[in-house]
């Protein structure tokens, strides 16, 4: 697991930026105001920093001063503040890297791993991630696995079970599946979706009725858990 802190007051993209980067391992802890951020890096230790320029009471530059000071740990900036005298300051400061926003999400992936592997930092590979997991899907296959035994599902379970480990940790609408998985027609009822995953479950769960791994939300829909 990465751990980042980041210091961002725009909550709305802390929240999908956290959201994202949590299905690749990543766990991310936001601090809406820079004096938080910066007591945060007392509390625990992280593996790197996210930091915003445009913050309330001290400027992303001070910040990035303040920190390289008293800790090593990279920083990426992330700002719409882009123009030349910000970057140079930024850099003469002891940032890592600056990424203008808006960007791409897959990209600031890219660019944490690469700043891990350049300060020696060992990322998990897939194949730790997958012994960490309870399901392991193998979709070369069509075979999912429960820790070391092989599932025996139909076309449809496999499916519907596919996707649920596809969105792990997150809660998936009736909708949403409907929409995205490939064995159920779009026509069908969100009932037939409910006796589907409770096919699912009888294969999944040591007690269906009290189920481990996938948990109904109501009003919504499902959440499978793969840890």
């Amino acid at each position: 697991m990465i751990n980042i802190l980041m210091i961002e007051d725009d909550l709305e993209l802390a929240e999908i930026l956290i959201d994202y980067l949590d299905q690749y391992n990543i766990k991310v802890t936001n601090y809406d105001s820079p004096e938080l951020g910066i007591s945060g890096l007392r509390l625990k230790k992280y593996d790197l920093i996210i930091l915003d320029l445009s913050l309330p009471n001290i400027d992303g530059i001070e910040v990035c001063k303040i920190i390289r000071e008293q800790y090593s740990i990279p920083i990426i900036i992330s700002s719409a503040r882009s123009n030349l005298g910000d970057k140079i300051a930024c850099f003469s400061y002891g940032a890592d890297d600056f990424m203008p926003k808006p960007y791409d999400t897959q990209e600031l992936i890219f660019r944490i791993k690469s700043i891990l592997r350049r300060c020696n930092f060992e990322l998990p590979s897939q194949e730790k991630l997958q012994k960490e997991s309870i399901f392991i899907h193998k979709e070369e296959k069509m075979e999912i696995f429960k820790k070391d035994v092989l599932l025996d599902l139909t076309n449809a379970e496999y499916y519907i079970l596919a996707y649920l480990i596809k969105r792990a940790g997150f809660v998936i609408s009736r909708e949403e599946i409907l929409t995205n998985v490939d064995s159920i027609k779009y026509e069908s009822t969100y009932k037939s979706i409910d006796v589907l995953i409770g096919r699912v479950r009888n294969k999944i769960e040591d007690n269906s009725r009290k189920p481990k791994y996938i948990h109904s939300i109501r009003g919504v829909g499902y959440k499978l858990v793969n840890e």
